[in-house]
């Protein structure tokens, strides 16, 4: 058996109480899909801004109806406190995906990206610290690296923002650390790059690039790729995506993170 499913065989004995924020989206739900069959009690926050309806009812076709009824879904905005509040009691463990993406939105509007990436997320902060959370695990960025050329990428080593978007997410990074070190909070912060997979939105001007080039291909449509065809991206598969959220949930200090790392990617 893995640490991973010796991790999710001990929540199935000894359920938790989660909040995941951004629920409806595409992390949010592939995340509340994965602790709703693991029998884990789940509280859902997200003001369908970006989300979908469609995603929580295929999340309810895919749980037992057992496992449905531990499942709380409010509807309210990271962007007002009382809302956070109401979302973080009596929670033991926080997966904060809630956030605006995407780069060119935040260079149309940096105002919006800012309030729900920085202040929404400094709500969130405050109203798991006021609540006594053990864990809060949220979604950071690839972005963060910036500018700096250096590859392999290396956690400790970042370039400058190249734009308003990756700067929200470096003051996620910030305001975590001093959170851990004035109120001893516990956080991991996940570096996402390009995340891909069901539930994925493939419409609108700012859906990525996996989801686009798929609905393309059913439709037997031409996929468009920009530039010359040389630059390369990272994309990292959901099933990972909620396996490494899992893992910095349940991980201790004695065991560190080094497991997580070294497990990634296995089931």
């Amino acid at each position: 058996m893995t640490p991973y499913q010796q991790r999710k065989a001990n929540l199935q004995a000894t359920p938790k109480t989660w909040l995941i924020t951004g629920v409806a989206g595409f992390i949010g739900s592939n995340l509340l899909e994965t602790l709703l069959k693991l029998d884990q009690r789940v509280v859902g926050l997200d003001n369908v801004a970006t989300g979908h309806q469609r995603n929580l009812d295929e999340v309810q076709t895919l749980a037992t109806p057992a496992q449905w009824q531990r499942f709380r879904f409010l509807e309210g905005d990271i962007r007002q406190l009382a809302d956070c509040q109401r979302a973080c009691t009596e929670i033991d463990v926080i997966l904060h995906q809630a956030a605006l993406g995407s780069v060119p939105r935040s260079i149309e509007d940096p105002i919006t990206t800012n309030s729900a990436n920085i202040d929404g997320f400094l709500n969130m902060l405050v109203a798991a610290r006021d609540a006594g959370v053990q864990r809060f695990v949220y979604a950071a960025s690839s972005s963060t690296y910036g500018d700096h050329p250096g590859l392999p990428k290396q956690e400790a080593i970042i370039g400058k923002p190249l734009s308003p978007y990756a700067v929200t997410k470096v003051v996620n990074e910030l305001y975590t650390d001093v959170f851990a070190r004035t109120y001893g909070l516990e956080s991991i912060g996940l570096r996402y790059f390009n995340v891909f997979g069901p539930r994925q939105d493939p419409n609108g001007a700012y859906a990525a690039v996996i989801p686009k080039w798929t609905a393309a291909l059913i439709k037997g449509e031409a996929v468009d790729i920009n530039g010359d065809g040389e630059t390369s991206r990272d994309f990292c598969y959901i099933d990972n995506a909620v396996q490494a959220n899992l893992l910095a949930a349940t991980t201790t200090r004695a065991q560190g993170l080094l497991e997580m790392i070294g497990q990634f990617g296995k089931p």
